[in-house]
């Protein structure tokens, strides 16, 4: 934790936030000027209790809720995209690393596709799920013996990381010379997190430690001596988080409001970049 120190030096409050989905408890949200990026206060000394929910579905393949049916539905036409994107970079070799495997339906997408795979999952359920599709992850990132990754990923898992700058240096050392880091995380000056504001559902607290922008994202990786080669849109998370954060501010999924509010964030990141969230393309400098 030594490191992260650096990351708590003088911090500005900018509001507080609810935890909506397990305990209703209220979390700080203070900026890091110098990295533009926010930090969750207090961290919680249990925080895997606070990932006890049904309701925290990357975890399971629950279809039975309207939400439900939403998550899985995108998630289906989302899993050919990001196999695309990894195919993209022709690597020969094909092994990748998948961090916060959750059930498994990525790393089994490039099984499918004769990837050789590896996986990290820290919940145990989703890695019992997960081997059940012929996908086997470890709990932690130091289980993981093999080094020089074509690729690895991380979709929205950064922001959960507690020792966020040794995991960087951690992840810099599993990639191989050539190789492509690839880092989904929510972007806190979307126009839906700044509609939303303390009930934007992305800033899941206190699941999400750290609450990026571009400038974080670059400084963070720079200072590994990695640099962003492309930054990539997701769209559908604008009308995921929007429907997501309509409950959490009106206590009822507004279908019709949420459309609204992610289609004007997509319409708006056209000129200004700034998704609702956002993939970069990392590589060695």
């Amino acid at each position: 934790m030594k490191k992260e120190k650096e990351l708590y030096k003088e911090l500005v409050s900018v509001t507080s936030c609810l935890d909506y989905t397990v305990t209703q408890e209220s979390f700080e949200l203070l900026l890091n000027k110098e990295y533009e990026m926010m930090v969750t206060q207090p961290v919680p000394v249990d925080l895997g209790n606070y990932y006890k929910s049904d309701a925290y579905i990357s975890h399971t393949n629950a279809n039975k809720s309207f939400l439900d049916k939403v998550y899985q539905s995108v998630r289906k036409r989302t899993l050919k995209k990001k196999l695309t994107l990894i195919n993209s970079f022709n690597f020969s070799t094909k092994k990748i690393l998948d961090v916060g495997a959750g059930t498994g339906d990525f790393l089994a997408t490039c099984k499918q596709d004769y990837w050789n795979i590896f996986g990290v999952e820290p919940n145990k359920e989703a890695r019992v799920i997960s081997k059940s599709k012929g996908v086997k992850t470890v709990k932690d990132i130091s289980l993981i013996e093999e080094k020089n990754f074509d690729v690895i990923t991380l979709w929205h898992v950064l922001e959960h990381v507690e020792n966020l700058l040794e995991y960087i240096e951690i992840l810099k050392s599993k990639l191989s010379a050539t190789g492509v880091l690839i880092i989904a995380v929510p972007n806190y000056k979307s126009f839906d997190a700044t509609y939303y504001k303390e009930f934007w559902a992305a800033f899941d607290v206190p699941r999400h430690l750290w609450h990026f922008s571009q400038t974080a994202i670059q400084k963070l990786f720079s200072n590994v001596s990695m640099k962003i080669e492309k930054t990539l849109p997701m769209k559908y998370d604008s009308y995921y988080v929007s429907l997501l954060s309509e409950k959490n501010k009106t206590g009822r999924f507004n279908f019709l409001r949420a459309l609204f509010v992610g289609y004007r964030s997509n319409l708006k990141a056209k000129t200004t970049s700034e998704y609702s969230s956002l993939i970069y393309i990392i590589k060695n400098k």
